[in-house]
């Protein structure tokens, strides 16, 4: 609910403090006193789109606050919340705008563009009149209120992600398609790779290991004679055995000396010991060096055709293994392709059934909600002295996307027998506002609590089809905030709050005040609507008539 506007140095105001209250408000005044004015405030601070330069001539900037009472459950809440607002009871809007034309604003303190502005307002505030194109006038959310009105959200619900599920299967079924031309566009090529590379199986490390055993037996020769050289001179014939003998001489010589031997004997046959052991290891090693000479030729050969296959399909030797199960993997899947695509074709031509079959709920669900809603606004439009009008909602087939298949239009014929056509285009002035009012009321239990404002839409009507208007707005505001910009003295006299607009020249400047009006001072309104320029004690008598209604 909207509490409160401060209004300072915009247009005409330079100081401008309201506090509204629940139920029916109304604003009166003469033409060009400011009410406008103030309407053009409080769409600048929630961000709507109005006038181009709106500072007060002489002033450096204008700035209008605006503060609502926010319950728990409001869908503002949800707004402020994605956008990394504080939360709390009250929200309190505000927005400058310079004289160079800059504008700012901050919800709760906390500075914000003027699209999140605009996305907390559309939660907060619905205005109608004659000229209004963002409610009910405007044709693209015709469905949007049509679906609120009969409670479609779960169905909703069911058909958006019905048609995201459609979507993704027919996104899956064009990208296999695509991948098995691509495979098939290769098959050639993939059956001979696979061939060729089955027949190689490479293996990983191959390449390295052979590499090395190719080194190891060209120089295996060589390599051979030296080892072999080492060998003898370490053996039983070499320094093996005459370690032996020195050994044998040192034992027949040591019980002469006393003990003066026995560490040199000792270290003797570590060394016997350790020859021993290194003319073991030289032996295996002439062992493996023992080699057919034709391994050579089948390790070189070996070698050079993994490095070429290598070349071939452009990766390193040690990644031929990975290449050739990609490449199998390949031919699996072109294999595999026809199988796999009537598979994903089966599921979206199944999620195509589901998604048309929650089309046509939502549809049925759309169209028995306009039969109820026709016939509500029939009772609605009776009372407004429009019982020969015909409302109806039309829907017709359109295309499909995330909302369903169906194009939703209110229609209006004003006589009988006269072509229907839309809302905006069909009706008069008068007309349109009590087309306008009906409508709301029908819907107003989705309301949501925002606070609905009607600019002037008792245009054109008067006597009793304008005390009519005044009934269903003070109805409608039993269960929300209603505004009321109005020139009708049977519309005001309803309201629960009155507040008149007027202007006044201090100096060379001329302002616009808005004052609170008392029982008395509302008499003297009324009949100021009522009588014009002379107010006449008939005319009061009369305001008060209408007050006591």
């Amino acid at each position: 609910m909207l509490r409160g506007l401060d209004i300072r140095d915009i247009l005409i105001i330079d100081r401008l403090e309201l506090e509204f209250q629940p139920g029916l408000n109304v604003l009166t005044g003469e033409t060009g006193a400011g009410k406008s004015i103030l309407l053009d405030s409080l769409g600048f601070v929630l961000g709507w789109r109005g006038r181009a330069e709106l500072v007060r001539a002489g002033a450096g900037q204008g700035e209008v606050v605006a503060w609502f009472d926010l319950p728990a459950a409001h869908p503002a809440r949800d707004v402020l919340r994605e956008a990394g607002i504080p939360e709390s009871d009250e929200l309190i809007l505000r927005r400058v705008n310079t004289a160079e034309g800059r504008k700012t604003a901050w919800i709760n303190d906390r500075r914000c563009s003027g699209e999140v502005l605009r996305q907390v307002s559309a939660t907060l505030v619905e205005l109608h009149g004659q000229h209004d194109d963002r409610g009910l006038l405007n044709p693209r959310g015709h469905r949007i209120l049509l679906d609120e009105y009969a409670g479609a959200t779960g169905q909703l619900r069911e058909v958006r992600a019905g048609w995201r599920a459609r979507q993704a299967a027919h996104a899956d079924v064009a990208a296999a398609r695509a991948r098995l031309e691509a495979l098939r566009a290769e098959e050639e090529f993939l059956r001979h790779a696979v061939s060729e590379l089955d027949a190689l199986a490479p293996e990983p490390g191959e390449e390295e290991e052979l590499d090395a055993r190719r080194r190891l037996m060209q120089n295996a020769e060589r390599v051979r004679e030296d080892i072999s050289r080492a060998h003898a001179a370490i053996s039983g014939a070499g320094a093996e055995g005459l370690v032996s003998d020195a050994m044998r001489w040192l034992d027949g010589a040591a019980e002469h000396v006393e003990g003066r031997l026995d560490a040199g004997a000792e270290a003797l046959a570590r060394a016997l010991e350790a020859l021993g052991e290194a003319e073991q290891e030289i032996a295996e090693c002439l062992d493996s060096l023992s080699f057919d000479p034709h391994e050579l030729e089948r390790v070189a050969e070996r070698l050079f055709a993994l490095r070429e296959m290598a070349r071939k399909y452009k990766v390193l030797p040690d990644d031929l293994p990975a290449k050739a199960a990609e490449l199998a993997g390949a031919l699996e899947a072109l294999d595999a392709g026809v199988e796999g695509l009537s598979s994903l074709e089966a599921a979206a031509a199944a999620a195509d059934a589901a998604y048309l079959a929650a089309c046509e709920a939502l549809s049925e669900t759309r169209r028995a909600a306009a039969t109820r809603l026709d016939l509500a606004m029939a009772e609605e439009l009776a009372p407004l002295k429009m019982e020969r009008a015909v409302f109806s909602t039309q829907i017709s087939s359109g295309q499909t996307g995330p909302e369903g298949r169906d194009e939703v239009s209110f229609t209006v014929a004003t006589n009988p027998g006269a072509p229907a056509g839309p809302l905006a285009k069909i009706a008069s002035g008068g007309e349109l506002s009590r087309f306008l009012l009906a409508l709301k009321v029908c819907l107003m239990g989705e309301s949501g609590g925002v606070t609905m404002i009607f600019d002037e839409i008792d245009r054109g009507v008067g006597g009793a089809t304008a005390d009519a208007v005044g009934r269903r707005l003070k109805a409608l505001a039993e269960g929300a905030q209603v505004l009321v910009v109005t020139h009708s003295p049977q519309v005001a006299a309803l309201g629960g709050h009155h507040w008149r607009v007027e202007k006044r020249v201090a100096g060379d400047m001329t302002l616009s005040r808005v004052t609170a009006l008392d029982p008395s001072a509302r008499v003297d309104e009324l009949a100021r609507m009522l009588a014009g320029d002379v107010v006449t004690e008939q005319a009061r008598a009369a305001a008060r008539a209408l007050l006591q209604v």
